[in-house]
């Protein structure tokens, strides 16, 4: 994924809703945001934090809001940044080679 569609990808799912009728996710983009915790939790345990709650401690993260962050929950455009750059990663490179695998 090329970074204009990782941009796109981000602001198209600001605010979106799927039907409430039985069947339908209450959150059409669960999907992506899983794929989003499963990247930060794979970059937090390369940098050899097996716990979550001491990497968000280091971090002066919020642990319970980190912990939501990896299991999926959605987050701030600005929440995303700030964890890229504790992993000197670029928005490219996270939405690059390995998202979603």
């Amino acid at each position: 994924m090329g970074f204009k569609t990782s941009i796109l990808l981000l602001y198209s799912m600001k605010g979106k809703k799927a039907s409430k009728k039985a069947g339908v996710s209450l959150d059409e983009n669960q999907e992506t945001y899983e794929k989003i915790g499963a990247r930060l939790k794979a970059l937090r345990l390369k940098k050899g934090f097996t716990s979550a709650d001491k990497f968000a401690f280091t971090h002066e993260i919020d642990r319970s809001q980190y912990g939501k962050y990896e299991r999926g929950r959605d987050m701030q455009m600005s929440t995303l940044l700030r964890l890229l750059a504790i992993h000197n990663m670029s928005i490219e490179d996270f939405f690059g080679k390995g998202f979603g695998d």
